[in-house]
């Protein structure tokens, strides 16, 4: 990536001597090289380095800065040559319904409709918050209209930064199917209809968690992550936050159905050498547990081994990700928290296996308010999917209390 610096005098992505005859000549480097956000445009901007905004694009070109968008139509066309096309908004905001009629006769026409809505940079962008979690305008109508006139199920393609309330789409008959392509880059448009047209088995997962409508009523000055009942504040991200959800943190789907069990080789118990304190929990029972800072963590860890089926024919890159999960019986104990993701190929009909490092301190412990780490003793959990792997944590050395005393509460 360049970057918006000059380097002896010359913008980064005008450098054709950096990004051409060093990079590609002496580094030998094969990938792509791509400029950092408005990298471009501060060529002509800030450093005045250009008479015009085209020369500056001009002078990237020739650098060896690669452009060759493929823009989502352009892809669909590479699979049918007569598709046709009808912009359903003047612009993305979408304000007229003017163009309605014209997108209706054309999904008419048709034998399957691909919808694209979402937003761009005069919705979201750096100094440009958000202020709604809806499609822009009238694009909602819009699909309604298309996918109603449409002879079959349409496929809506999201085009946007971050998350969008689609949940009038999530259970519409009138729509098959929900991709959420980002922003995406020069060979977004074919990535798209190659995973359209079933030549690519998608498997991406959703980076963040996507809030309804309603969520914007939240104070953005109120970051506390985990949820307050008596005021009915939801707490934020996917560990604490007990809110309704358009879509979950992690999830995405493929062409193919995976199932995942834990390897045999996975332990099950962890005994604990240090001294265990209790706690009064729910209901007034005392809870058992560790403080973090005298145990001996690293003795601790130990692998978990997951192995994934493809139960298709279609081979896949899938993303496996694992979360641990433990006793809610402290105040702010996470719903469960990713102890990290691996992407394995698995082929069709056959299982792969994949191999994660847990950390029981960083993976099973949970924070309290004034900031310590603890460990509850008692039974956690690995989660893969619907896949769920017990872990018990114990400890031989007591305080205050009986360890039989314990168990009866």
């Amino acid at each position: 990536m360049c970057s918006y610096n000059s380097l002896n005098g010359v913008p980064t992505c005008a450098d054709s001597h950096l990004l051409t005859s060093v990079a590609r000549h002496e580094w030998a480097f094969k990938g792509y090289i791509t400029a950092d956000c408005d990298a471009v445009a501060t060529i002509y901007t800030s450093h005045r380095n250009t008479p015009t905004a085209e020369d500056a694009v001009a002078d990237v070109l020739k650098a060896g800065l690669p452009c060759n968008t493929i823009t989502p139509l352009q892809g669909l066309q590479n699979y049918i040559r007569n598709t046709l096309y009808s912009p359903g908004c003047e612009d993305l905001a979408c304000i007229s319904d003017n163009m309605f009629a014209e997108a209706v006769e054309t999904a008419k026409r048709v034998d399957e409709v691909v919808v694209v809505v979402g937003l761009d940079q005069t919705q979201e962008r750096e100094e440009q918050d958000r202020i709604n979690l809806t499609l822009p305008g009238q694009q909602e109508k819009l699909l309604y209209q298309v996918s109603q006139a449409a002879k079959r199920p349409v496929v809506l393609v999201i085009l946007s930064g971050g998350p969008v309330d689609v949940s009038f789409a999530v259970n519409d008959p009138h729509v098959s199917s929900i991709i959420w392509a980002g922003y995406p880059g020069e060979a977004g448009g074919q990535a798209l209809a190659e995973i359209i047209f079933g030549d690519y088995n998608p498997g991406g997962r959703l980076p963040l968690t996507w809030y309804p409508q309603d969520f914007v009523k939240i104070p953005m000055t109120d970051m506390n992550m985990r949820p307050n009942h008596h005021t009915g504040y939801p707490g934020r991200t996917y560990r604490f936050y007990t809110g309704k959800k358009v879509f979950e943190f992690g999830q995405g789907l493929s062409y193919s159905t995976y199932s995942y069990k834990f390897s045999s080789t996975t332990i099950k118990k962890i005994v604990l050498n240090v001294t265990m304190e209790h706690v009064k929990g729910p209901g007034n029972r005392r809870k058992a547990f560790v403080r973090v800072e005298k145990t001996l963590c690293k003795k601790l860890k130990f692998r978990s081994s997951i192995l994934v089926r493809n139960h298709d024919k279609i081979d896949g890159r899938h993303p496996v990700l694992l979360y641990s999960k433990s006793p809610a019986t402290h105040k702010g104990t996470p719903r469960k928290q990713l102890i990290g993701f691996r992407s394995v190929h698995v082929e069709g009909k056959h299982t792969a296996k994949v191999t994660f490092v847990v950390q029981p301190c960083d993976h099973f412990s949970t924070v309290e308010e004034n900031g310590e780490r603890i460990l509850t003793i008692g039974s956690h959990s690995l989660i893969v999917g619907d896949a769920q792997h017990p872990v018990s944590l114990v400890t031989k050395h007591l305080k205050g209390i009986s360890y039989h005393h314990y168990l009866k509460g």
